[in-house]
C-alpha cells in the first residue's frame, strides 16, 4: 500500500513535504518522496492519495479504562454487567477509539482480564480497534480503590503474587493503585496512601524482573513521594493532593525529572469544567501544577481516563489535548505527547509512536496541519492501525 500527502510528520516538528509512505502487512516498509516511493510501488499497489492532507502517528491515549462505559455510574453499570456484556460492549468502545484516530491505547485496569481477550480478538482481526496495552487487575488495598475489579492485596507476597498472575495472563503493564480515587466512594480518600513503600518496592522489582513498566496511580502527595522512591515508571494524575488542599514538592519534582519518570495527569475532555466544579482557586492551583510540571521538563504523555464518569471513547483525546495548549505548552511537544513521548512511556518507542521505516503502521490522515492548529486532529481523512485501514466512505482507493 502507497500512502501520499502533502506533509508526513517524520520527527518532532518536522515535516517530510509532498512525501509517501510504503506499508507492507502491519509494518511501514519505506518513508520518502513521493516520486522516489511512487516509483517503487508498483502499478498493482493500493494507493491512498490525499492531496491537502497531513500524515502523522496514531494517536496514544495512554490513561483508558474500556471496561468501564463513561456514564455517570460507571461502576454500578460494571457490577450489574457480567463479563460477556462488558466485552460487547468493549468492542464497540475499541471500534470508536480507533476510528477517531487513537491506534494505542494503555488499559489500566479492568476486570477479569477482559481488556487482554479484547487485545487478543484484535490482534488477531476479528475485531477492530487500537493495540490495547492492559495492566489486567489493578493492585489495590482491602476495600481500596477500584477494590471491585478483584485487585486487593496486604503485604509483599501477595503484592508480588498478584504481579506474577498478571504478567502470566500477558499484561504490558502493572498498575498500582498508590492512593484513593474519587471513582471509589466507599474508599480511601484521593490524598491518602494505600501502600508502604516497602510494598510499592517490592511490586516494582517484581515487575522489572519481567521487564515490565509500572504505572501507579497517585493523587497525593505523600503517594508520589512513596511511588517516586520505589521507581515506578509512570505516575497518573500526580495532583500533589494533601488533606488541606494540594502541594507540589520541589524535591520530589526534580527526582521525576531526574528517574525519567513520566507524567499522565489523565486530563478530562471536560476539562474546562475544572473550575465551576472544584472553584476557580483550586482549579487555578491544579492546572498550575501541570505547568510547573512541564517548565520543570518532566516528560509528560496524554492520557484521558476514558471511561470513568462522563469521559466516553469516541473523539476524547483531542478535546484533552487542546488543555496543555491552554497552558501554553507548544504544539509540537503536545503531538509528541500523545504519539512519540506516550510511546516511549509505554515501552513501545522502538515499534509505534513515529513514522519511520520498520515500525508497525499506526497512522492518522488529517487535514489540514496539526502543528499550527491542533483542530486538525478532528478532520480525519483515514486512520491506519497495523495497516488496517479504517476510513470514511469519501475516501476512493485509486490502483
Amino acid at each position: 500500500m502507497l500512502i501520499t500527502a502533502d506533509r508526513i510528520l517524520t520527527g518532532s516538528g518536522t515535516y517530510m513535504e509532498d512525501g509517501a509512505i510504503l506499508v507492507e502487512g502491519a509494518t511501514i516498509t519505506a518513508v520518502g518522496p513521493r516520486t522516489q516511493l511512487a516509483a517503487r510501488a508498483g502499478a498493482d499497489e493500493t494507493h491512498l492519495a490525499f492531496p491537502g492532507a497531513t500524515v502523522v502517528p496514531g494517536l496514544i491515549d495512554a490513561h483508558v479504562h474500556v471496561v468501564f462505559d463513561g456514564s455517570s455510574d460507571p461502576v454500578a453499570a460494571l457490577r450489574a454487567s457480567d463479563d460477556e456484556h462488558l466485552l460487547s460492549e468493549m468492542r464497540r468502545r475499541a471500534d470508536q477509539l480507533v476510528r477517531s484516530g487513537v491506534t494505542t491505547v494503555r488499559d489500566l485496569g479492568d476486570r477479569n482480564h477482559l481488556a487482554l481477550r479484547l487485545d487478543d480478538e484484535i490482534a488477531r482481526g476479528s475485531t477492530p480497534g487500537p493495540r490495547v496495552v492492559s495492566a489486567g487487575t489493578p493492585l489495590t488495598t482491602p476495600g481500596g480503590h477500584c477494590y471491585f475489579l478483584g485487585g486487593e492485596v496486604s503485604g509483599e507476597t501477595a503484592v508480588r503474587d498478584l504481579v506474577r498472575r498478571n504478567l502470566a495472563a500477558g499484561a504490558g503493564v502493572i498498575k498500582v493503585m498508590a492512593t484513593g480515587g474519587g471513582l471509589t466512594k466507599d474508599g480511601p480518600k484521593s490524598w491518602q496512601s494505600q501502600f508502604s513503600v516497602d510494598e510499592l518496592r517490592a511490586l516494582v522489582d517484581e515487575a522489572h524482573q519481567a521487564g515490565v513498566p509500572v504505572a501507579a496511580h497517585a493523587h497525593g502527595a505523600d503517594g508520589i513521594t512513596a511511588v517516586v522512591d520505589a521507581g515506578v515508571d509512570t505516575i497518573e494524575h500526580c495532583s500533589w493532593m494533601t488533606e488541606d488542599g494540594f502541594g507540589l514538592r520541589r524535591e520530589v519534582l526534580n527526582k521525576i525529572v531526574d528517574q525519567g519518570i513520566a507524567v499522565c495527569p489523565a486530563v478530562s475532555p471536560h476539562w474546562q469544567m475544572v473550575p465551576r466544579v472544584f472553584g476557580e482557586e483550586r482549579a487555578k492551583v491544579l492546572f498550575g501544577q501541570v505547568r510547573e510540571m512541564a517548565e520543570a521538563g518532566v516528560r509528560l504523555i496524554a492520557g484521558t481516563d476514558a471511561g470513568v464518569q462522563r469521559t466516553g471513547f469516541d473523539g476524547t483525546l483531542v478535546p484533552a489535548l487542546a488543555f496543555y495548549a491552554h497552558l501554553g505548552i507548544p504544539n509540537t511537544r503536545i503531538v509528541d505527547m500523545a504519539t512519540s513521548h506516550a510511546a516511549d512511556a509505554l515501552g513501545l518507542g522502538r515499534s509505534t509512536g513515529r513514522i519511520a521505516s520498520g515500525l508497525r503502521a499506526d497512522l492518522l490522515v488529517v487535514d489540514g496541519d496539526p502543528l499550527a492548529d491542533l483542530d486538525a486532529l478532528k478532520q480525519i481523512s483515514a486512520v491506519i492501525a497495523a495497516g488496517q485501514v479504517h476510513k470514511p466512505d469519501s475516501v476512493t482507493d485509486r490502483p
